[in-house]
């Protein structure tokens, strides 16, 4: 037998044991814990596939910054609407930096490189810019009620709008008031609630305050995921692992 060969041979055989232990080591899997909805979940990942770094990243996309990065907006008497026409060039600066703040986080994401993540970042960057577009509109609307005339989401909430920008008050009362007796019909307390609006020396504030509320909540309805779409999407991530461990508190 060849020297050469017999000394190459053993040491193909010996170099085995240390090729094993690198792709042992490499394939070792790592936790990573994370908690959605009340559970407290650990799962373990393959860092031959992912960094954890990416999975970071696509958490947030998914769970942390799903959420409206802007400050609540809830108006639903004259006081409140007084205080958001009063200050409302700083409100709309706010609004702003909120908006730039959240824009800054979703750009330095570093996500895992697939379709599926790919497609839910573009899409958070459409939600993010609708929720900032409708939250600009909706301030200036307190404002000046007939800026809506140019808004995004005219042909979506048409009849709402066109009875906030009517010149006739006359029918801006009538929609208000067929839109809530259809909603609460069988509801007493809240008709009585209603009637004292209705009444009340400020009614046209009133009728203001809720038609751009319902404005507000049709233009959001429009551009907002689905909780399919959002469930499909945690599978999706808990399909990331190897294994999951999952502990959910009690209801």
């Amino acid at each position: 037998m060849n020297i050469k060969k017999l000394i190459a041979g053993f040491a193909l055989i010996l170099s085995f044991p240390v090729l094993a232990q690198k792709n042992s080591a490499k394939n070792k899997l790592v936790l990573y814990s994370y908690q959605p909805f009340g559970c407290d979940n650990k799962g373990y990942f393959d860092p031959s596939k992912y960094k954890k770094e990416q999975i970071d990243g696509t958490y947030k996309l998914l769970y942390p910054l799903s959420w409206s990065p802007f400050s609540s907006l809830v108006i639903f008497n004259p006081v409140k609407f007084d205080m958001v026409r009063k200050n409302n060039p700083q409100l709309l600066q706010q609004v702003e930096k909120e908006y730039q703040a959240r824009k800054k986080e979703l750009t330095n994401l570093n996500i895992i490189d697939l379709p599926v993540w790919k497609k839910k970042y573009a899409e958070a960057i459409q939600l993010l810019d609708n929720e900032y577009l409708l939250r600009k509109e909706t301030l200036m609307a307190y404002a000046d009620p007939k800026s809506l005339r140019n808004s995004k989401f005219y042909n979506t909430c048409k009849e709402t709008i066109d009875a906030i920008i009517s010149d006739d008050q006359q029918k801006m009362y009538a929609y208000w008031k067929n839109t809530f007796e259809e909603k609460y019909k069988d509801n007493p307390q809240a008709k009585e609630t209603f009637d004292k609006k209705w009444n009340d020396e400020r009614k046209n504030d009133f009728a203001l305050i809720d038609l751009i509320n319902i404005f507000n909540t049709c233009a959001n309805h429009s551009f907002r995921n689905t909780i399919e779409d959002d469930d499909i999407l945690f599978k999706a991530f808990d399909k990331i692992f190897v294994k999951l461990k999952r502990n959910c508190d009690e209801p």
